[in-house]
C-alpha cells in the first residue's frame, strides 16, 4: 500500500514536471496543445475534462461543475488565469465554451433524467394517462383501447391489466422513452412490437414459414424490455460511458432528447441482436442482456463513436 501511494505521488509530480517543460517549450498550456491539436468532438471534450479536473487550481477543478449561464465567466476566468490573451487566441475560447456546454450539459442531464425515474407512475395525474393512452394509440392506431384497465395491454407487451405497476423500477423514464420511441420511430416501433411477438416469422413470408415448419421462435414483452432497456442505457449515462457518444452528437448540451434518440436506437439494435442470439427461451434474456451491454461498452470505447449517426450534427462540430 505504501509503494503504491509512493508512486502515484511520485506519477503525478512527474506529470507536473513535464506538463510545466512542455509549456516551456511550445509556449502553450495544456488546455491550449488540446485544442489546436485535437479536433472537436468527445476525444477533445474529455481531455479538456480530464485536464480541467487533474488541475491543482480549484478554480479550474471547479469549472467543471459551474452553471451553464456562467459558462462565459468561467471561460473568462481560465483564459486570466492561464495568462492567455483572448484577442490573440479567440479560437480557443470558442472550444473551451463548446467542451464546457458539453460537460455541464451531461451533468444536468443526469440530473434530469434522474428525477424522472424517481417519479413513479400516478394514474390520477392526467398527464401520466395521456401518455400512456398515447402510447397504445402510437403503437395499435387501428385497434381502440377497449378499457383503461384491459388485458389488451399485453398485446403491446405489459404484464397485465393496467400497465402503472410495470412502471416501477424505471419510473416516468421508462414511459417517456417508450412514448418518444412510438410517437418519434413510429414505423420502426410498431415494426419491432410486431416481430417482438413472431420475430423469426417477420423474416419469412408465410408460406416459407409452413413450408419450414419452425418451432414458435421465442418473443419478448416489447413494452417490458423497453422498460429494461431504459435501465440499461440510465446505467450507460450515470456512468459516464455515454460522454463518447453525447460528445460526439451534441455540439452544445446534451439534452433528453439525445437521450431518448439513443434509447430508441439501442431498442432497434437490441432487437436484431436478440434475434441473432436466437435464445431457446425467454429465461435467457439476462445473458443476452448483459451480452449486448458489453457489445455497447466497447463501442463506446471508441472516442470516435457516435452510437446512432443518423442523429449527429457532426456538421455542426467543425467550427467548436
Amino acid at each position: 500500500m505504501f509503494v503504491q501511494v509512493c508512486l502515484y505521488f511520485y506519477c503525478k509530480c512527474l506529470w507536473r514536471c513535464l506538463k510545466f517543460v512542455v509549456r516551456k517549450l511550445t509556449g502553450q498550456c495544456e488546455l491550449q496543445r488540446i485544442c489546436y491539436n485535437t479536433k472537436p468532438g468527445a476525444a477533445r471534450t474529455m481531455k479538456i475534462e480530464a485536464s480541467l479536473k487533474g488541475s491543482k487550481s480549484k478554480r479550474l477543478q471547479t469549472s467543471v461543475n459551474v452553471h451553464p449561464d456562467a459558462i462565459e465567466k468561467t471561460i473568462d476566468d481560465i483564459m486570466e488565469l492561464k495568462r492567455i490573451n483572448p484577442d490573440i487566441n479567440p479560437q480557443l475560447g470558442v472550444s473551451l465554451q463548446a467542451c464546457l456546454l458539453q460537460i455541464v450539459g451531461y451533468r444536468n442531464l443526469i440530473a434530469e433524467v434522474e428525477k424522472l425515474r424517481r417519479e413513479p407512475y400516478d394514474s390520477e395525474n392526467p398527464q401520466h394517462e395521456e401518455m400512456l393512452l398515447k402510447l397504445w394509440k402510437c403503437l395499435k392506431p387501428n385497434s381502440p383501447l377497449k378499457a383503461r384497465i384491459s388485458k389488451q395491454w399485453c398485446e403491446i407487451g405489459f404484464q397485465g391489466d393496467d400497465p402503472k405497476t410495470d412502471f416501477r423500477g424505471m419510473g416516468l423514464l421508462g414511459l417517456y422513452n417508450l412514448v418518444y420511441f412510438a410517437e418519434w420511430d413510429t414505423e420502426i416501433a410498431q415494426q419491432v412490437l410486431t416481430d417482438s411477438l413472431h420475430p423469426k416469422y417477420s423474416q419469412l413470408s408465410k408460406a416459407e414459414w409452413e413450408k419450414k415448419k419452425f418451432d414458435k421462435a421465442i418473443g419478448y414483452s416489447f413494452a417490458i424490455v423497453g422498460i429494461n432497456i431504459t435501465d440499461l442505457a440510465y446505467n450507460l449515462l450515470v456512468s459516464g460511458a455515454l460522454k463518447t457518444h453525447f460528445y460526439n452528437v451534441a455540439p452544445e448540451a446534451p439534452t433528453l432528447t439525445h437521450f431518448q434518440q439513443t434509447f430508441c436506437y439501442l431498442m432497434h439494435e437490441f432487437h436484431k441482436f436478440w434475434i441473432d442470439e436466437d435464445p431457446l427461451d425467454i429465461m435467457e434474456f439476462n445473458r443476452v442482456r448483459e451480452k449486448f451491454y458489453k457489445r455497447i461498452l466497447r463501442q463506446l470505447q471508441n472516442p470516435e463513436m457516435a452510437l446512432c449517426p443518423h442523429f449527429a450534427a457532426s456538421e455542426s462540430l467543425i467550427n467548436m
